[in-house]
C-alpha cells in the first residue's frame, strides 16, 4: 500500500512540474515575442552625428546630407551627448566639428515644425536648457575647431560660433537666412556675434541676412583660416593637432579668462582679478616645468637659436605635415633654380645672337671704305687738276 500511495503522489508530483515547467516556457516566449515587437515597432534612431577619433583629436560630424545638413530635435540630442562626452573625455583636448557632405549645417529642420502639433514643438524647442541645434546655450569646456564647407547659415552659423576657431572653405556661404522666414535667432549668436565682430557688424548681418563670402568673413574676423574648398575638414583637423601638442591646463586657463572677459564681467579690474583668480596649483606647476625645459634645452651662449626656423611648418605640427611641407618648399627651390638657369640660358643666347649680328655687320662695313677705294678717289682729283694748271 504504501508503495502505490508512493508512486500515485510521484507520478502528480511529476505531471505539476512538467506542467509548470511548460507553463514558464510558454510565458518566456511570449515575453521575447513581446519584446521583439516592440523593437519593430520602435526602430532604433538613425545615427545623425557621426564620433570618432583620429589620435587624440575628437571628430564629430553632423551626418544628414540629404537634409544638407539639417537638425531636427534627434540630431540636436545626439550632438548634445556627443559633445558632452568629449568633455568627460580626458585623452581628448580638441574637439573638430564639421558636416557630412557638401554643406556644413543649414540650421533647424523647419520641416520638423511643420506638423499638428506645431506649437507645441516649437515650445519645446525654445525651452531645451543647451539649445535648438546642439549644445549652443553652454560653453563647451575644451577647445573646438570647426570646419566650414558649403552652406553654415541659420542656426548653423550660431553652431559655427560657437565653437573656437573657424576654418571655412574659399567657395563656402555664411549668413542668417532664417531672416527671410521669421524665425528668430535661439542659438547665442545674437551673444556670441557682436563680441567677435563688433557691435555694428553684427547688425548688418542678423537684419540684413545677406550672404557672406568667405573674404568678407575672414576680413571682418568671423572665420579664422581659409582653405580651398575640399578642404575644410583636414585644415580644421591640423590646426586642432596644433591646438594638443601645448600644455592644455595654460592653455584652457587663457581661453577661460578670454570668454570671462567677453561676456562675464562689466569692468577690466573684474576681468583681470578673474585672470589671476583662474590660476590653479597645477598650472603653476606646468609653468615651472616649462621654464625648467627651456632653460635645458637653450642655453645662454643660444639665446636666440629658439627663434629659428628650419621648417617652415610649426615645430609642434605631426612628422607627416612638416615631412610635406618640407618637401613643397624644397620642390619649390627647385623650380625657382630651374627658373634662374632658364633666364641664364636665354640671356646667354641672347648675347650669341648680338654677338653674330655685329661679327656679319663688320666685313660689309670694310667694303663699303676699303682703304683701295679712298686711295683712288684722292688720286683722281689730282689727275683732274693737272691739265688745267698746264
Amino acid at each position: 500500500m504504501l508503495r502505490k500511495v508512493g508512486r500515485q503522489l510521484g507520478q502528480q508530483v511529476g505531471k505539476q512540474v512538467r506542467y509548470s515547467v511548460s507553463r514558464m516556457l510558454a510565458t518566456s516566449n511570449a515575453l521575447h515575442k513581446d519584446a521583439a515587437a516592440d523593437a519593430k515597432a520602435e526602430p532604433t534612431p538613425p545615427k545623425n552625428i557621426l564620433v570618432e577619433k583620429d589620435k587624440n583629436i575628437t571628430l564629430i560630424g553632423i551626418n544628414r546630407p540629404q537634409q544638407r545638413n539639417a537638425i531636427d530635435s534627434i540630431t540636436a540630442s545626439q550632438l548634445c551627448d556627443a559633445f558632452s562626452v568629449f568633455e568627460a573625455d580626458d585623452t581628448s583636448p580638441v574637439a573638430v566639428l564639421y558636416g557630412v557632405g557638401g554643406s556644413f549645417c543649414s540650421g533647424f529642420d523647419i520641416l520638423e515644425m511643420s506638423t499638428d502639433e506645431k506649437e507645441e514643438i516649437s515650445v519645446d524647442i525654445l525651452m531645451r536648457p543647451e539649445g535648438s541645434v546642439g549644445p549652443t546655450r553652454r560653453q563647451i569646456k575644451k577647445p573646438v575647431v570647426c570646419g566650414i564647407n558649403g552652406y553654415c547659415i541659420a542656426n548653423g552659423l550660431e553652431l559655427a560660433l560657437m565653437c573656437d576657431l573657424r576654418v571655412m572653405e574659399e567657395s563656402a556661404v555664411l549668413g542668417f537666412f532664417n531672416r527671410r522666414f521669421g524665425v528668430p535667432m535661439l542659438d547665442g549668436g545674437t551673444v556670441r556675434l557682436p563680441a567677435m565682430i563688433g557691435l555694428s557688424r553684427a547688425l548688418d548681418l542678423i537684419l540684413t541676412g545677406r550672404p557672406v563670402g568667405s573674404q568678407e568673413a575672414h576680413d571682418i574676423g568671423l572665420v579664422n583660416r581659409i582653405v580651398p574648398t575640399g578642404t575644410a575638414l583636414a585644415n580644421a583637423l591640423e590646426l586642432a593637432n596644433c591646438l594638443s601638442k601645448f600644455p592644455q591646463r595654460a592653455l584652457n586657463h587663457d581661453r577661460n579668462s578670454v570668454y570671462s572677459a567677453a561676456f562675464e564681467t562689466s569692468t577690466f579690474h573684474q576681468a583681470v582679478q578673474n585672470e589671476v583668480m583662474y590660476t590653479s596649483r597645477e598650472i603653476i606647476e606646468d609653468m615651472q616645468n616649462g621654464i625648467k625645459w627651456f632653460n635645458q634645452t637653450f642655453k645662454a651662449d643660444t639665446t636666440h637659436s629658439w627663434l629659428k626656423r628650419d621648417r617652415s611648418m610649426a615645430d609642434w605640427d605631426d612628422e607627416d605635415v612638416a615631412a610635406a611641407a618640407a618637401q613643397k618648399e624644397t620642390k619649390k627651390q627647385e623650380e625657382e633654380a630651374a627658373a634662374v638657369e632658364a633666364e641664364k640660358q636665354k640671356q646667354a643666347e641672347k648675347a650669341q645672337k648680338k654677338a653674330k649680328k655685329t661679327d656679319k655687320a663688320e666685313p660689309k662695313a670694310e667694303d663699303k671704305c676699303s682703304p683701295k677705294d679712298t686711295e683712288k678717289s684722292s688720286e683722281k682729283p689730282e689727275s683732274n687738276d693737272e691739265p688745267k694748271k698746264k
